[in-house]
């Protein structure tokens, strides 16, 4: 490594930095997928049980391994304490990589309909817990959107037959975790046969209640996919946004109105939303003047963190130190957290930075 690149690396981590798309079921670290296993008997559904063996399991080969392995990690979550140890461990790390904001999706539907269905007031008091522990020893804040698993409302998977339930349940669950730091009702899975139209009914609620609009859109499918979260559900942000760059319109729209894309790209890559780095849009879409942000999605299992993402942003997309500021501030831009949380961290980077 050059003296060049261990001082771009030391820029980076030295960074204030906010993350704003990052699933908390992805996020958790095989360190923590063990212990889970451990406390719930289950260490038979693991590869091993074994740090180093988790390790190479995470190692993302292909979009079926990684659902097996997204799948078995929510069989893992099973009380309170869960939720709780995983929030926590989240705010540890985010202290290792000095990321002082995280806003975490969290999929409630998944854990209160299916497995054990534990209860929503059960789930919130773990991750309120963890979450204001991890406030208390690393000084970081984490806040969450709960998310609709938009494939579960589509059960013949034709895209015409909608189920309301999940997002009915989903924005009932969002209210009631306003006091335990929820901040927006976001749209996740596969887009392909679940477009964001039907889900209107649920946005427009969160949206007057003071909820943000956050949905995934632009990923698997394209700009029309955008259209659809911005249109229809009010998108406040877009999750990945990046097949925006496909229609010119569309650009221009989201770049007068300033609605921030959170971009990840190295999940991209692993997903074959585009073949390589060389293909990505990151970096016309900000010399474009949209409001962009960087992100690492589901971190472990894509083999990255935030860290990464931004030396893939130097390294690839040829981003010096002023552009890495510049998209840092962005990220605590389009935070969602409230008013005068905004302020505190976004003066605190001006200070620091």
């Amino acid at each position: 490594m050059t003296s060049s690149q261990q001082s771009i690396q030391q820029f980076i981590h030295d960074l204030p930095k906010a993350e704003i798309h990052i699933h908390l079921e992805g996020a958790i670290q095989p360190e923590t997928v063990l212990k889970l296993a451990e406390r719930h008997h289950m260490l038979a559904k693991l590869p091993g049980a074994d740090v180093d063996t988790l390790r190479q399991w995470f190692t993302f080969s292909d979009f079926p391994h990684f659902v097996t392995i997204y799948l078995t990690i929510q069989d893992l979550l099973r009380t309170p304490e869960d939720f709780a140890l995983i929030a926590y461990e989240n705010g540890a790390d985010m202290a290792t990589q000095n990321i002082r904001y995280r806003e975490l999706t969290v999929t409630p539907y998944t854990h209160t309909d299916f497995q054990d269905k534990l209860p929503i007031e059960a789930l919130l008091d773990g991750l309120n817990d963890g979450r204001l522990r991890a406030q208390r020893d690393f000084g970081v804040e984490m806040r969450w959107v709960f998310d609709v698993p938009r494939n579960l409302s589509f059960p013949q998977r034709d895209g015409r037959t909608y189920d309301p339930r999940p997002a009915d349940k989903t924005l009932a669950y969002a209210l009631k975790g306003r006091d335990s730091g929820v901040v927006g009702l976001g749209l996740g899975g596969n887009e392909v046969g679940a477009p964001p139209e039907p889900f209107a009914h649920a946005f427009t609620i969160a949206k007057a209640e003071g909820l943000l609009s956050v949905p995934h859109a632009g990923e698997t499918m394209g700009a029309s996919s955008v259209w659809g979260a911005v249109r229809n559900l009010q998108a406040d942000r877009i999750g990945h946004g990046v097949r925006a760059s496909e229609d010119p319109e569309l650009l221009t729209y989201l770049r007068e109105r300033q609605i921030p894309l959170e971009i990840n790209p190295t999940s991209n890559a692993c997903l074959h939303v585009y073949p390589d780095m060389a293909a990505h849009p990151f970096r016309q879409l900000d010399d474009m003047g949209l409001l962009v942000t960087v992100n690492s999605d589901d971190p472990p299992l894509f083999n990255t963190n935030l860290l990464r993402e931004y030396e893939v942003l130097a390294e690839q997309f040829g981003y010096d130190e002023s552009g890495l500021k510049r998209i840092a501030r962005n990220a605590f831009t389009a935070a969602g957290v409230e008013d005068d949380v905004k302020t505190r961290l976004l003066a605190e980077f001006d200070e620091q930075t």
